[in-house]
């Protein structure tokens, strides 16, 4: 039995999630689909991390084991010939040790959320942005982000669903910044709560749009209380963007 380590890309726009449904498309469905259909076997992949529907990757790492004897490339290769027209593509792929696992061995995990503020309607970025018309200011943005860095607990920015045992996480970046029309928000942490960077992106937004304050931020988090959440971006917006582990490979 080998393990295969998988770099995964997809749009996150036609599936119910990665996590595999019971009764909707997912990106785990897909991909082990695929590779049963490449090796007659049945594999379960794990990922670093979840998405919901609408969520994004650019990198999102997985791993399978698989019995027959097939070199990475060969087994990209095959993958991604049978994920057609899904948009779903094996960007990279490795032998890995049969300790190394794509969620418990990572140490860190990294999300980009964009957001698309300007007044006229998406075209190319419709799906792939969250598109805000009125002004944002990324700084005062930026600013109020600051409260969330370090170690607190997120029950306010944490979805109802959310199956975590501890609300403590400690958030090592959250950094705002423009570039033309697109508000880029940058987050950064070992682990992240269920819908933690949507509900964190979606309160710094109104900060941008001066409807909050800087201190309207820090009572909502000292609060602990999902009802004092201010708002909760949409799925569109967000990328998986890298999965860290101790000794790149």
């Amino acid at each position: 039995m080998t393990r295969f380590a998988l770099t995964l890309e997809f749009d996150g726009g036609p599936f119910a999630g990665l996590q595999r449904q019971a009764e909707a498309p997912s990106v785990q469905q897909a991909v082990e689909e695929a590779i049963q259909a490449v090796t007659g076997e049945s594999v379960t992949m794990h990922a670093a991390g979840r998405t919901d529907a609408g969520v994004h990757a650019l990198a999102m790492r997985a791993h399978v084991d698989v019995a027959k004897d097939l070199t990475p490339f060969r087994l990209m290769e095959a993958i991604n010939a049978l994920l057609r027209p899904a948009p779903i593509a094996v960007i990279a792929c490795a032998i890995v040790p049969d300790d190394w696992h794509a969620r418990f061995s990572c140490i860190g995990r990294r999300y980009l959320y964009r957001i698309a503020n300007r007044r006229a309607p998406l075209t190319l970025e419709k799906g792939r942005a969250w598109h805000v018309g009125k002004p944002l200011d990324a700084a005062a943005m930026h600013r109020a982000a600051q409260v969330l860095v370090g170690s607190h607990d997120f029950t306010t920015f944490r979805s109802v669903h959310c199956q975590a045992k501890d609300p403590v996480k400690t958030l090592d970046r959250l950094a705002v910044r423009r570039e033309g029309d697109l508000v880029l928000v940058e987050a950064a942490a070992r682990s992240f709560l269920h819908h933690q960077v949507r509900s964190m992106v979606g309160t710094l937004a109104l900060v941008g749009q001066g409807q909050w304050a800087v201190e309207d931020v820090a009572r909502a988090l000292e609060a602990r209380d999902r009802a004092e959440l201010g708002l909760n971006a949409p799925p569109e917006g967000l990328y998986f963007v890298e999965a860290l582990y101790p000794n790149p490979d």
